[in-house]
Protein backbone atom coordinates (compact mmCIF):
# COMPACT_ATOMS: atom_id res chain seq x y z
CA UNK A 1 0.00 0.00 0.00
CA UNK A 2 1.29 3.65 -0.93
CA UNK A 3 1.25 5.31 2.39
CA UNK A 4 3.04 8.75 0.91
CA UNK A 5 4.03 10.18 -2.46
CA UNK A 6 6.60 12.89 -2.06
CA UNK A 7 7.17 15.28 -5.41
CA UNK A 8 9.79 18.19 -5.64
CA UNK A 9 10.63 20.14 -8.78
CA UNK A 10 8.93 17.94 -11.18
CA UNK A 11 7.18 19.79 -14.20
CA UNK A 12 4.59 22.17 -12.36
CA UNK A 13 4.78 20.71 -9.14
CA UNK A 14 6.97 22.66 -7.10
CA UNK A 15 6.73 20.51 -3.91
CA UNK A 16 3.53 18.42 -2.37
CA UNK A 17 3.10 15.47 -0.25
CA UNK A 18 -0.02 12.92 -1.01
CA UNK A 19 -1.07 10.73 1.55
CA UNK A 20 -3.35 8.31 -0.27
CA UNK A 21 -6.00 6.53 1.90
CA UNK A 22 -5.67 2.67 2.33
CA UNK A 23 -9.14 2.04 0.36
CA UNK A 24 -10.62 4.52 -2.47
CA UNK A 25 -8.98 7.02 -3.11
CA UNK A 26 -10.43 9.08 -5.76
CA UNK A 27 -8.32 12.14 -7.69
CA UNK A 28 -9.87 15.23 -9.75
CA UNK A 29 -9.41 18.19 -10.93
CA UNK A 30 -10.03 20.26 -14.05
CA UNK A 31 -8.80 19.50 -17.39
CA UNK A 32 -5.35 20.41 -17.56
CA UNK A 33 -4.68 20.51 -14.14
CA UNK A 34 -2.00 18.29 -13.75
CA UNK A 35 -3.56 14.82 -12.66
CA UNK A 36 -1.18 13.20 -15.53
CA UNK A 37 1.73 15.07 -13.33
CA UNK A 38 0.89 13.32 -10.56
CA UNK A 39 0.78 9.69 -12.63
CA UNK A 40 4.08 10.81 -14.43
CA UNK A 41 6.34 11.28 -11.35
CA UNK A 42 4.60 8.02 -9.56
CA UNK A 43 6.45 5.84 -12.54
CA UNK A 44 9.39 7.53 -11.98
CA UNK A 45 9.85 5.54 -8.77
CA UNK A 46 8.72 2.75 -10.51
CA UNK A 47 11.46 2.46 -12.76
CA UNK A 48 10.69 4.69 -15.70
CA UNK A 49 13.18 6.15 -17.92
CA UNK A 50 12.98 10.64 -17.43
CA UNK A 51 15.16 13.66 -18.50
CA UNK A 52 16.41 16.90 -17.18
CA UNK A 53 13.11 18.24 -19.02
CA UNK A 54 10.68 17.55 -16.20
CA UNK A 55 12.66 19.81 -13.85
CA UNK A 56 10.64 23.08 -13.04
CA UNK A 57 13.66 24.61 -11.85
CA UNK A 58 16.75 23.73 -13.92
CA UNK A 59 19.46 24.40 -11.19
CA UNK A 60 17.59 21.83 -8.54
CA UNK A 61 16.88 18.47 -8.59
CA UNK A 62 13.40 16.56 -9.05
CA UNK A 63 13.00 13.77 -6.39
CA UNK A 64 10.14 11.57 -6.25
CA UNK A 65 10.12 9.82 -3.02
CA UNK A 66 7.13 6.66 -2.41
CA UNK A 67 6.71 4.97 1.08
CA UNK A 68 4.62 1.95 1.17
CA UNK A 69 3.74 -0.66 3.65
CA UNK A 70 4.69 -4.21 2.97
CA UNK A 71 3.92 -5.86 5.96
CA UNK A 72 3.26 -9.81 4.94
CA UNK A 73 4.27 -9.23 1.02
CA UNK A 74 6.22 -12.45 0.95
CA UNK A 75 6.69 -11.12 -2.80
CA UNK A 76 8.24 -8.06 -1.73
CA UNK A 77 10.06 -9.57 1.02
CA UNK A 78 11.93 -12.27 -0.88
CA UNK A 79 12.80 -9.58 -4.01
CA UNK A 80 14.35 -7.77 -1.07
CA UNK A 81 16.22 -10.55 0.32
CA UNK A 82 17.44 -11.59 -3.25
CA UNK A 83 18.67 -8.46 -4.18
CA UNK A 84 20.60 -8.21 -0.58
CA UNK A 85 18.51 -5.09 0.55
CA UNK A 86 16.75 -4.07 3.61
CA UNK A 87 14.20 -5.88 4.83
CA UNK A 88 11.36 -3.34 6.99
CA UNK A 89 7.93 -3.44 7.10
CA UNK A 90 8.28 0.27 5.43
CA UNK A 91 9.65 0.71 2.38
CA UNK A 92 10.85 3.03 0.25
CA UNK A 93 11.45 3.96 -3.02
CA UNK A 94 13.44 7.15 -4.07
CA UNK A 95 14.37 8.75 -7.91
CA UNK A 96 16.56 11.79 -8.54
CA UNK A 97 17.02 13.61 -11.26
CA UNK A 98 19.93 16.27 -11.73
CA UNK A 99 20.30 19.03 -13.52
CA UNK A 100 22.57 17.58 -15.73
CA UNK A 101 20.31 14.54 -16.62
CA UNK A 102 21.14 12.13 -14.21
CA UNK A 103 18.66 9.95 -12.85
CA UNK A 104 19.67 7.97 -9.23
CA UNK A 105 17.55 4.90 -7.80
CA UNK A 106 17.22 3.99 -4.66
CA UNK A 107 15.53 1.66 -2.34
CA UNK A 108 15.48 1.82 1.56
CA UNK A 109 18.83 4.74 1.04
CA UNK A 110 20.56 2.26 -0.87
CA UNK A 111 21.26 2.31 -4.90
CA UNK A 112 19.98 0.32 -7.36
CA UNK A 113 19.28 0.05 -11.05
CA UNK A 114 16.58 1.44 -12.58
CA UNK A 115 15.77 -2.55 -13.70
CA UNK A 116 15.84 -3.30 -9.64
CA UNK A 117 13.06 -0.29 -8.93
CA UNK A 118 10.89 -1.45 -12.35
CA UNK A 119 10.84 -5.10 -10.95
CA UNK A 120 10.31 -4.12 -7.41
CA UNK A 121 7.46 -1.74 -8.29
CA UNK A 122 5.55 -4.27 -10.59
CA UNK A 123 5.29 -5.82 -7.19
CA UNK A 124 3.49 -2.59 -5.07
CA UNK A 125 1.30 -1.04 -8.04
CA UNK A 126 -0.53 -2.15 -11.11
CA UNK A 127 -1.07 0.66 -13.16
CA UNK A 128 -2.42 -1.46 -15.61
CA UNK A 129 0.10 -0.18 -18.61
CA UNK A 130 2.10 -3.59 -18.15
CA UNK A 131 -1.37 -6.27 -17.51
CA UNK A 132 0.65 -9.28 -19.15
CA UNK A 133 4.20 -8.70 -17.23
CA UNK A 134 2.43 -7.41 -13.61
CA UNK A 135 5.31 -9.04 -12.17
CA UNK A 136 7.95 -11.22 -14.64
CA UNK A 137 8.83 -12.82 -11.82
CA UNK A 138 5.19 -14.71 -11.52
CA UNK A 139 3.44 -16.97 -13.95
CA UNK A 140 0.96 -15.06 -16.52
CA UNK A 141 -1.21 -13.30 -15.06
CA UNK A 142 -4.04 -14.33 -17.48
CA UNK A 143 -3.46 -17.42 -15.94
CA UNK A 144 -4.03 -16.68 -12.35
CA UNK A 145 -7.06 -15.41 -12.70
CA UNK A 146 -8.52 -18.78 -14.28
CA UNK A 147 -6.66 -20.49 -11.59
CA UNK A 148 -7.91 -18.24 -8.57
CA UNK A 149 -11.49 -18.81 -10.21
CA UNK A 150 -11.04 -22.90 -9.94
CA UNK A 151 -9.74 -22.32 -6.48
CA UNK A 152 -6.60 -24.81 -8.09
CA UNK A 153 -3.87 -23.50 -5.20
CA UNK A 154 -3.64 -26.55 -3.62
CA UNK A 155 -3.82 -28.65 -6.28
CA UNK A 156 -1.54 -26.33 -8.20
CA UNK A 157 0.99 -27.04 -5.48
CA UNK A 158 0.38 -30.86 -5.44
CA UNK A 159 1.68 -30.39 -9.16
CA UNK A 160 4.09 -27.88 -8.77
CA UNK A 161 6.14 -30.77 -6.25
CA UNK A 162 5.59 -33.87 -8.44
CA UNK A 163 6.44 -31.49 -11.68
CA UNK A 164 9.81 -30.92 -10.35
CA UNK A 165 10.47 -33.83 -9.18
CA UNK A 166 10.03 -35.43 -12.22
CA UNK A 167 12.04 -32.39 -14.28
CA UNK A 168 14.77 -33.34 -11.88
CA UNK A 169 14.90 -37.21 -12.44
CA UNK A 170 14.50 -36.45 -16.25
CA UNK A 171 17.33 -34.08 -15.91
CA UNK A 172 19.77 -37.42 -13.56
CA UNK A 173 18.26 -39.52 -16.11
CA UNK A 174 19.53 -37.72 -19.32
CA UNK A 175 23.13 -37.40 -17.81
CA UNK A 176 23.12 -41.07 -16.30
CA UNK A 177 22.68 -41.77 -20.47
CA UNK A 178 25.24 -39.45 -21.42
CA UNK A 179 27.86 -40.57 -19.07
CA UNK A 180 26.83 -44.19 -19.84
CA UNK A 181 27.21 -43.08 -23.29
CA UNK A 182 30.62 -41.54 -22.50
CA UNK A 183 31.65 -45.05 -20.72
CA UNK A 184 30.97 -46.97 -23.89
CA UNK A 185 33.42 -45.34 -25.55
CA UNK A 186 36.16 -45.81 -23.21
CA UNK A 187 34.85 -49.20 -21.73
CA UNK A 188 36.91 -50.87 -24.39
CA UNK A 189 40.25 -48.84 -24.19
CA UNK A 190 39.61 -49.20 -20.12
CA UNK A 191 39.48 -53.08 -20.49
CA UNK A 192 42.67 -53.04 -22.55
CA UNK A 193 44.22 -51.10 -19.55
CA UNK A 194 42.99 -53.32 -16.60
CA UNK A 195 43.83 -56.56 -18.92
CA UNK A 196 47.64 -55.24 -19.41
CA UNK A 197 47.92 -54.32 -15.83
CA UNK A 198 46.14 -57.66 -14.32
CA UNK A 199 48.22 -59.98 -16.46
CA UNK A 200 51.50 -58.03 -14.80
CA UNK A 201 50.10 -59.80 -11.47
CA UNK A 202 51.94 -57.07 -9.54
CA UNK A 203 52.00 -57.20 -6.03
CA UNK A 204 52.21 -54.15 -3.34
CA UNK A 205 55.90 -53.04 -3.67
CA UNK A 206 56.57 -55.66 -6.28
CA UNK A 207 59.15 -53.67 -8.68
CA UNK A 208 61.21 -51.52 -5.76
CA UNK A 209 61.82 -54.98 -4.53
CA UNK A 210 62.86 -56.57 -7.80
CA UNK A 211 65.20 -53.96 -8.63
CA UNK A 212 66.78 -54.16 -5.23
CA UNK A 213 67.23 -58.14 -5.70
CA UNK A 214 68.97 -57.13 -8.94
CA UNK A 215 71.34 -54.94 -7.50
CA UNK A 216 72.33 -57.95 -5.19
CA UNK A 217 72.70 -60.37 -7.94
CA UNK A 218 74.54 -58.36 -10.29
CA UNK A 219 77.28 -57.61 -7.58
CA UNK A 220 77.23 -61.41 -6.15
CA UNK A 221 80.09 -62.46 -7.15
CA UNK A 222 82.45 -59.30 -5.43
CA UNK A 223 79.87 -59.36 -2.37
CA UNK A 224 81.21 -63.24 -1.98
CA UNK A 225 84.64 -62.88 -2.73
CA UNK A 226 84.62 -59.64 -0.02
CA UNK A 227 82.91 -62.16 2.02
CA UNK A 228 84.88 -65.44 1.63
CA UNK A 229 88.29 -63.10 2.60
CA UNK A 230 86.22 -62.22 5.86
CA UNK A 231 85.92 -65.21 6.78
CA UNK A 232 89.23 -66.56 5.61
CA UNK A 233 90.59 -64.11 7.61
CA UNK A 234 88.61 -65.50 11.00
CA UNK A 235 88.61 -68.53 10.73
CA UNK A 236 90.78 -69.94 8.15
CA UNK A 237 94.13 -68.29 7.41
CA UNK A 238 97.60 -69.64 8.45
CA UNK A 239 96.91 -67.42 11.97
CA UNK A 240 93.24 -66.71 11.94
CA UNK A 241 91.96 -63.86 13.74
CA UNK A 242 89.29 -65.80 16.42
CA UNK A 243 92.63 -68.36 17.12
CA UNK A 244 94.76 -65.54 17.83
CA UNK A 245 92.44 -63.66 20.30
CA UNK A 246 91.97 -67.39 21.96
CA UNK A 247 95.44 -67.70 22.68
CA UNK A 248 96.07 -63.83 24.12
CA UNK A 249 93.17 -64.91 26.57
CA UNK A 250 95.23 -68.06 27.62
CA UNK A 251 98.23 -65.80 27.98
CA UNK A 252 96.62 -63.23 30.13
CA UNK A 253 94.95 -65.82 32.21
CA UNK A 254 97.80 -67.38 33.67
CA UNK A 255 98.48 -63.85 35.68
CA UNK A 256 94.95 -62.54 36.25
CA UNK A 257 94.97 -62.98 39.78
CA UNK A 258 98.77 -60.81 40.24
CA UNK A 259 97.39 -57.42 38.53
CA UNK A 260 94.13 -56.53 39.26
CA UNK A 261 93.20 -54.66 35.45
CA UNK A 262 94.12 -58.44 33.85
CA UNK A 263 90.44 -59.50 34.62
CA UNK A 264 88.63 -56.70 33.28
CA UNK A 265 90.75 -56.91 30.02
CA UNK A 266 90.46 -61.13 30.00
CA UNK A 267 86.87 -60.51 30.11
CA UNK A 268 86.63 -57.34 27.15
CA UNK A 269 88.67 -60.31 24.37
CA UNK A 270 86.64 -62.89 25.50
CA UNK A 271 83.74 -60.94 24.35
CA UNK A 272 84.90 -59.98 21.68
CA UNK A 273 86.17 -63.91 20.50
CA UNK A 274 82.69 -64.71 20.99
CA UNK A 275 81.61 -61.67 19.00
CA UNK A 276 83.95 -62.47 16.22
CA UNK A 277 82.84 -66.08 15.97
CA UNK A 278 79.46 -65.13 15.80
CA UNK A 279 80.09 -62.76 12.75
CA UNK A 280 82.12 -65.46 11.17
CA UNK A 281 79.54 -67.42 11.30
CA UNK A 282 76.70 -65.39 10.11
CA UNK A 283 79.28 -64.09 7.19
CA UNK A 284 79.53 -67.64 6.43
CA UNK A 285 76.00 -68.39 6.32
CA UNK A 286 75.29 -65.44 4.01
CA UNK A 287 78.22 -66.29 1.89
CA UNK A 288 76.49 -69.52 1.26
CA UNK A 289 73.27 -68.40 0.27
CA UNK A 290 74.74 -66.01 -2.25
CA UNK A 291 75.22 -66.88 -5.65
CA UNK A 292 75.34 -65.59 -9.35
CA UNK A 293 72.06 -66.69 -10.81
CA UNK A 294 72.13 -65.56 -14.39
CA UNK A 295 68.68 -67.01 -15.63
CA UNK A 296 67.09 -65.29 -12.05
CA UNK A 297 69.15 -62.03 -13.43
CA UNK A 298 67.26 -62.38 -16.48
CA UNK A 299 63.54 -63.11 -15.22
CA UNK A 300 63.85 -60.20 -13.04
CA UNK A 301 65.04 -57.67 -15.80
CA UNK A 302 62.23 -59.02 -17.95
CA UNK A 303 59.63 -58.51 -15.20
CA UNK A 304 60.91 -55.28 -14.44
CA UNK A 305 60.72 -54.04 -17.80
CA UNK A 306 57.35 -54.71 -18.40
CA UNK A 307 56.56 -52.77 -15.22
CA UNK A 308 58.94 -50.03 -16.00
CA UNK A 309 56.83 -49.93 -19.40
CA UNK A 310 53.45 -49.68 -17.95
CA UNK A 311 54.87 -46.55 -15.39
CA UNK A 312 55.93 -44.36 -18.39
CA UNK A 313 52.76 -45.31 -20.25
CA UNK A 314 50.82 -44.27 -17.40
CA UNK A 315 53.14 -41.94 -16.35
CA UNK A 316 53.36 -42.92 -12.64
CA UNK A 317 55.61 -44.19 -10.00
CA UNK A 318 55.92 -47.16 -8.38
CA UNK A 319 54.14 -50.39 -7.99
CA UNK A 320 51.45 -49.18 -5.49
CA UNK A 321 50.17 -46.52 -7.95
CA UNK A 322 49.90 -48.99 -10.94
CA UNK A 323 47.81 -51.19 -8.61
CA UNK A 324 45.85 -48.22 -7.55
CA UNK A 325 44.90 -47.33 -11.60
CA UNK A 326 44.08 -51.04 -12.06
CA UNK A 327 41.64 -50.65 -9.21
CA UNK A 328 40.00 -47.66 -10.50
CA UNK A 329 39.73 -49.14 -14.04
CA UNK A 330 38.17 -51.63 -12.62
CA UNK A 331 35.63 -49.93 -10.87
CA UNK A 332 34.90 -47.75 -13.85
CA UNK A 333 34.15 -50.58 -15.52
CA UNK A 334 31.95 -51.89 -13.21
CA UNK A 335 30.12 -48.73 -13.52
CA UNK A 336 29.46 -49.71 -16.52
CA UNK A 337 27.89 -52.85 -15.67
CA UNK A 338 26.15 -50.63 -12.70
CA UNK A 339 24.77 -47.73 -15.27
CA UNK A 340 22.36 -49.55 -16.97
CA UNK A 341 20.52 -50.97 -13.75
CA UNK A 342 20.27 -47.66 -12.26
CA UNK A 343 19.29 -46.51 -15.55
CA UNK A 344 16.32 -48.64 -15.64
CA UNK A 345 15.46 -47.87 -12.13
CA UNK A 346 15.53 -44.03 -13.00
CA UNK A 347 13.65 -44.53 -16.29
CA UNK A 348 10.55 -46.37 -14.44
CA UNK A 349 10.77 -43.86 -11.38
CA UNK A 350 10.26 -40.94 -14.82
CA UNK A 351 7.78 -42.69 -16.30
CA UNK A 352 5.31 -43.13 -13.43
CA UNK A 353 6.20 -38.97 -12.25
CA UNK A 354 5.07 -38.27 -16.42
CA UNK A 355 2.11 -40.19 -15.71
CA UNK A 356 1.56 -38.76 -12.27
CA UNK A 357 2.05 -34.84 -14.23
CA UNK A 358 -0.47 -35.78 -16.91
CA UNK A 359 -3.21 -36.80 -14.65
CA UNK A 360 -2.73 -33.71 -12.59
CA UNK A 361 -2.18 -31.63 -15.42
CA UNK A 362 -5.62 -32.94 -16.90
CA UNK A 363 -7.21 -32.50 -13.84
CA UNK A 364 -6.14 -29.23 -13.58
CA UNK A 365 -6.91 -28.44 -17.03
CA UNK A 366 -10.83 -29.63 -16.28
CA UNK A 367 -10.79 -27.45 -13.58
CA UNK A 368 -9.78 -24.87 -15.98
CA UNK A 369 -12.31 -25.37 -18.39
CA UNK A 370 -15.29 -25.63 -16.13
CA UNK A 371 -14.09 -22.01 -14.56
CA UNK A 372 -13.70 -20.29 -18.14
CA UNK A 373 -17.62 -19.76 -18.63
CA UNK A 374 -19.25 -18.18 -15.94
CA UNK A 375 -16.12 -16.35 -15.63
CA UNK A 376 -16.80 -15.46 -20.02
CA UNK A 377 -20.32 -14.61 -18.53
CA UNK A 378 -19.79 -12.18 -15.28
CA UNK A 379 -16.97 -10.38 -17.03
CA UNK A 380 -19.44 -9.60 -20.10
CA UNK A 381 -22.24 -8.83 -17.35
CA UNK A 382 -19.97 -6.25 -15.88
CA UNK A 383 -18.94 -4.84 -19.56
CA UNK A 384 -22.71 -4.04 -20.26
CA UNK A 385 -22.98 -2.24 -16.41
CA UNK A 386 -19.68 -0.06 -16.82
CA UNK A 387 -21.03 1.09 -19.87
CA UNK A 388 -19.49 -1.00 -22.55
CA UNK A 389 -22.42 -3.19 -24.17
CA UNK A 390 -20.61 -4.71 -27.05
CA UNK A 391 -17.54 -5.78 -25.37
CA UNK A 392 -16.64 -9.05 -25.04
CA UNK A 393 -14.04 -11.36 -23.01
CA UNK A 394 -13.66 -14.83 -24.46
CA UNK A 395 -10.78 -17.32 -22.89
CA UNK A 396 -8.31 -19.36 -25.12
CA UNK A 397 -7.33 -21.97 -23.84
CA UNK A 398 -4.79 -24.33 -25.69
CA UNK A 399 -2.99 -27.78 -24.89
CA UNK A 400 0.47 -27.59 -24.51
CA UNK A 401 3.46 -29.21 -23.44
CA UNK A 402 3.70 -30.24 -19.16
CA UNK A 403 5.04 -27.06 -17.55
CA UNK A 404 5.27 -25.69 -14.21
CA UNK A 405 1.89 -24.88 -14.22
CA UNK A 406 0.19 -27.71 -15.94
CA UNK A 407 -0.33 -28.26 -19.52
CA UNK A 408 -2.84 -25.26 -20.75
CA UNK A 409 -2.03 -22.07 -22.44
CA UNK A 410 -4.42 -19.28 -21.38
CA UNK A 411 -4.72 -16.56 -23.45
CA UNK A 412 -7.87 -13.58 -22.70
CA UNK A 413 -9.39 -12.47 -26.36
CA UNK A 414 -11.36 -9.69 -26.40
CA UNK A 415 -13.74 -7.90 -28.80
CA UNK A 416 -14.60 -4.59 -28.24
CA UNK A 417 -16.81 -3.08 -30.98
CA UNK A 418 -18.89 -6.45 -31.51
CA UNK A 419 -16.99 -7.05 -34.49
CA UNK A 420 -16.77 -11.20 -33.70
CA UNK A 421 -12.63 -10.34 -34.50
CA UNK A 422 -11.06 -11.36 -30.83
CA UNK A 423 -7.75 -10.04 -30.22
CA UNK A 424 -5.25 -10.96 -28.11
CA UNK A 425 -4.93 -8.07 -24.58
CA UNK A 426 -1.55 -7.22 -25.85
CA UNK A 427 -3.09 -5.99 -29.42
CA UNK A 428 -5.89 -3.72 -27.48
CA UNK A 429 -5.10 -0.15 -27.09
CA UNK A 430 -4.85 0.78 -23.52
CA UNK A 431 -6.82 3.14 -22.20
CA UNK A 432 -10.41 3.70 -20.57
CA UNK A 433 -12.32 0.80 -22.04
CA UNK A 434 -9.05 -1.75 -21.11
CA UNK A 435 -8.83 -0.21 -17.85
CA UNK A 436 -12.92 -1.28 -17.21
CA UNK A 437 -11.62 -4.78 -18.67
CA UNK A 438 -9.14 -4.86 -16.17
CA UNK A 439 -11.15 -3.59 -13.08
CA UNK A 440 -14.10 -6.29 -14.12
CA UNK A 441 -11.76 -8.73 -13.84
CA UNK A 442 -9.95 -8.17 -10.97
CA UNK A 443 -13.33 -7.35 -9.13
CA UNK A 444 -13.90 -11.24 -9.51
CA UNK A 445 -10.73 -12.66 -8.73
CA UNK A 446 -9.56 -9.95 -6.36
CA UNK A 447 -10.82 -12.08 -2.78
CA UNK A 448 -8.25 -15.11 -4.32
CA UNK A 449 -5.29 -12.86 -5.48
CA UNK A 450 -2.59 -10.48 -3.77
CA UNK A 451 -3.53 -7.78 -5.71
CA UNK A 452 -0.88 -4.72 -5.37
CA UNK A 453 -2.05 -0.73 -5.03
CA UNK A 454 -4.42 -0.55 -8.31
CA UNK A 455 -4.07 2.82 -10.51
CA UNK A 456 -6.75 3.70 -12.98
CA UNK A 457 -6.38 6.52 -15.02
CA UNK A 458 -8.95 7.74 -17.32
CA UNK A 459 -11.13 4.87 -16.70
CA UNK A 460 -14.19 7.45 -17.56
CA UNK A 461 -13.54 7.88 -20.84
CA UNK A 462 -16.77 7.70 -23.08
CA UNK A 463 -19.28 6.70 -19.93
CA UNK A 464 -21.36 9.12 -17.79
CA UNK A 465 -24.59 8.43 -15.80
CA UNK A 466 -25.23 5.07 -15.09
CA UNK A 467 -22.47 3.22 -15.88
CA UNK A 468 -20.09 5.62 -14.45
CA UNK A 469 -22.42 4.75 -11.21
CA UNK A 470 -21.56 1.30 -11.86
CA UNK A 471 -17.85 1.60 -11.93
CA UNK A 472 -17.61 3.54 -9.16
CA UNK A 473 -19.85 0.95 -7.52
CA UNK A 474 -17.12 -1.64 -8.91
CA UNK A 475 -14.35 -0.16 -7.35
CA UNK A 476 -15.82 0.85 -4.00
CA UNK A 477 -16.20 -3.23 -3.48
CA UNK A 478 -12.93 -3.71 -4.75
CA UNK A 479 -11.05 -1.48 -2.70
CA UNK A 480 -12.94 -2.73 0.79
CA UNK A 481 -9.52 -4.88 0.94
CA UNK A 482 -6.48 -3.08 -0.94
CA UNK A 483 -5.80 0.22 -1.88
CA UNK A 484 -7.36 1.89 -5.46
CA UNK A 485 -6.49 5.58 -6.94
CA UNK A 486 -8.60 6.90 -9.68
CA UNK A 487 -8.17 9.64 -11.69
CA UNK A 488 -11.61 10.34 -12.81
CA UNK A 489 -14.22 13.16 -14.39
CA UNK A 490 -17.13 11.81 -13.28
CA UNK A 491 -19.07 12.64 -10.19
CA UNK A 492 -20.49 9.39 -9.36
CA UNK A 493 -17.23 7.71 -9.55
CA UNK A 494 -15.93 10.78 -6.76
CA UNK A 495 -18.99 9.94 -4.69
CA UNK A 496 -17.51 6.67 -4.00
CA UNK A 497 -14.49 7.78 -2.56
CA UNK A 498 -12.69 7.51 1.04
CA UNK A 499 -10.29 10.25 -0.34
CA UNK A 500 -10.94 12.76 -2.16
CA UNK A 501 -7.98 14.81 -3.84
CA UNK A 502 -8.34 17.39 -5.60
CA UNK A 503 -5.87 18.81 -8.14
CA UNK A 504 -5.36 22.39 -9.23
CA UNK A 505 -3.37 24.98 -10.55
CA UNK A 506 -1.60 28.16 -8.91
CA UNK A 507 -0.64 31.13 -10.82
CA UNK A 508 1.44 33.67 -9.41
CA UNK A 509 3.20 36.57 -10.84
CA UNK A 510 5.82 34.84 -13.31
CA UNK A 511 4.90 31.37 -12.06
CA UNK A 512 1.78 28.93 -12.64
CA UNK A 513 2.42 25.94 -10.25
CA UNK A 514 0.17 22.46 -9.55
CA UNK A 515 -1.10 21.46 -6.03
CA UNK A 516 -3.32 19.03 -4.78
CA UNK A 517 -5.32 19.07 -1.51
CA UNK A 518 -7.43 16.41 -0.18
CA UNK A 519 -11.03 18.11 0.47
CA UNK A 520 -13.21 17.62 3.47
CA UNK A 521 -16.47 16.34 3.25
CA UNK A 522 -17.84 20.06 3.00
CA UNK A 523 -15.27 20.29 0.06
CA UNK A 524 -16.00 17.04 -1.43
CA UNK A 525 -19.98 17.90 -1.75
CA UNK A 526 -19.05 21.12 -3.61
CA UNK A 527 -16.46 19.59 -5.74
CA UNK A 528 -18.79 17.17 -6.91
CA UNK A 529 -21.89 19.45 -7.33
CA UNK A 530 -19.43 21.27 -9.53
CA UNK A 531 -18.76 18.03 -11.65
CA UNK A 532 -22.20 17.90 -11.99
CA UNK A 533 -23.00 21.95 -12.52
CA UNK A 534 -20.47 24.45 -13.23
CA UNK A 535 -18.47 26.76 -11.41
CA UNK A 536 -21.68 27.72 -9.67
CA UNK A 537 -23.52 24.76 -8.87
CA UNK A 538 -27.22 24.90 -7.59
CA UNK A 539 -29.08 23.63 -4.75
CA UNK A 540 -30.12 20.53 -7.04
CA UNK A 541 -26.28 19.87 -7.58
CA UNK A 542 -25.83 20.63 -4.38
CA UNK A 543 -28.22 18.08 -3.23
CA UNK A 544 -27.48 15.17 -5.88
CA UNK A 545 -23.94 15.31 -4.60
CA UNK A 546 -24.83 14.62 -0.74
CA UNK A 547 -27.08 11.98 -2.55
CA UNK A 548 -24.07 10.52 -4.63
CA UNK A 549 -21.39 10.44 -1.41
CA UNK A 550 -24.13 8.27 0.74
CA UNK A 551 -22.51 4.79 0.86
Amino acid sequence: MLQKLFIQNYVLIDSVTIEPNAHLNIITGETGAGKSILMGALNLILGERADSNVLINSEKKCIIEGTFITENNIAVSNFLKDNELDIDTILLLRREIAPNGKSRAFINDTPVSLQQLKALGNLLVDLHQQFDTLDLAKADFQRQVIDALAQLTDTLKQYQSIYKNWQSNSQQLKQLQNQKEQFEKEADYNRFLLEELTALQLIPNELENLDQELKLLSNSEGIKASLNGVVELLMESEQPIIQQLKQMIQQLQAYQNIHSDLPSIIERLTATHIELKDIANEVNRLNNHISFDVNRIAEIEERLAAGYKLLKKHNVSGTNALLELQEQLTQRLNEVLAIDDNIIALQQKVLAQKNEVNVLAEKISEARKKAIPPFQQQVNNLLKQVGMPNARLIVQIQPIQPGEFGADEIEFLFDANNTNKFESLKKVASGGELSRLMLCIKSLVAKYIDLPTLIFDEIDTGISGEAAKQVGIIMKQLAGNRQIICITHQPQMAGKADAHFFVYKESGKATTKTQIRLLNKEERVMAIAQMLGGEQPGAAAIQTAKEMMQV
